[in-house]
């Protein structure tokens, strides 16, 4: 049986997101053995935490007992081992940046489709249903014909979604992403940019995976998660993927069988963009870290957390 809880969580809630809020987060975490990442801001919380079953639900009381988190809705999956190497709590601008001002979830979203609806939503014919997350994330899995806006950052949606928009529009538009989050802010977004009709995925693409029997799913590939279990399948089981230490990108099976991987030096995606010191940089990080892990320990400075990629 999985040892660790993961849980993944965000609440937009008005906050005074200052270091005593941050500092008692961290306690929190600390306390219970919980690692991963919460953010923080005016505008509510947002974050990835793992650990026991128990710590993990001690910690979510406290968040729960934070102004306007009562009702926190969480996502739960299991991991074999601990996928943080170390806990942070961050004070940002924004959850999940946007970068558009104004754009206020606590105002008005999009209508939330239940998992269970969301099918029988993007099959319609007059429907175009966009991810909004990033490429690197889209690449590895996505569901059945949706847009990819190919952004390499959650700040360039906007952009890419205005001109779109002039391409289609009288369509109606359903949006999904990870966990739900992005949503909240990019159909607030189309709302504030005069759209009628806007819908997301309730509790995201986890969701949809942890409730949709694989027979019945529309989904195609692997789910990204920032965490070192990198994607996760229907049943939110852990998949295939691994992560090239040097840029971060996804890596599937036929990544690693490609002559441009070398592992924690380079991969397909970033062989071309690396200098022979770069190379030879990361190939010593390599045999640290493969010198720790045969002594029993883990090299901190050898393992990427991809939960530290921007803007979700």
């Amino acid at each position: 049986m999985s040892q660790f809880r993961v849980a993944a969580l965000y609440k937009f809630t008005p906050l005074l997101a200052d270091k005593a809020l941050q500092d008692h987060l961290l306690s929190a975490c600390h306390a219970h053995g919980v690692m991963g990442t919460l953010l923080i801001a005016r505008e509510g919380i947002n974050g990835t935490i793992a650990g026991s079953p128990d710590g993990i639900e001690a910690v979510l009381n406290v968040i729960r007992a934070l102004p306007g988190c009562a009702d926190i809705e969480h996502k739960d999956s299991f991991a074999s081992e601990q996928p943080f190497l170390r806990m942070k709590v961050r004070l940002k601008k924004e959850i999940v940046t946007l970068g558009v001002e104004g754009v206020d979830p606590t105002r008005a979203v999009g209508s939330y489709v239940e998992p269970k609806d969301w099918n029988d939503l993007i099959s319609a014919p007059d429907v175009v249903t966009i991810d909004t997350r990033n490429a690197y994330e889209v690449r590895i899995g996505q569901f059945k014909g949706a847009v990819d806006p190919e952004t390499t950052s959650f700040r360039e949606f906007p952009d890419w979604f205005r001109k779109f928009r002039e391409t289609r529009p009288n369509a109606r538009i359903a949006m999904y992403c990870t966990g739900g989050i992005r949503c909240e802010k990019s159909t607030a977004f189309a709302l504030a940019e005069g759209l009628d009709e806007v819908y997301h995925l309730k509790g995201g693409i986890l969701k949809y995976l942890e409730t949709v029997p694989e027979e019945e799913s529309l989904w195609e590939g692997e789910c990204f998660v920032f965490d070192r279990r990198v994607a996760v399948g229907h049943g939110l089981k852990e998949g295939d993927y691994t992560t090239c230490h040097a840029c971060r990108e996804p890596l599937g099976p036929e990544d690693l069988k490609s002559e441009f991987f070398t592992p924690g030096v380079s991969c397909p995606h970033c062989h071309e963009a690396r200098t022979e010191e770069q190379r030879q940089r990361y190939a010593e990080r390599q045999r640290q870290e493969a010198a720790a892990a045969q002594r029993g320990e883990r090299h901190l400075g050898a393992v990427l957390d991809t939960q530290t990629r921007p803007d979700d």
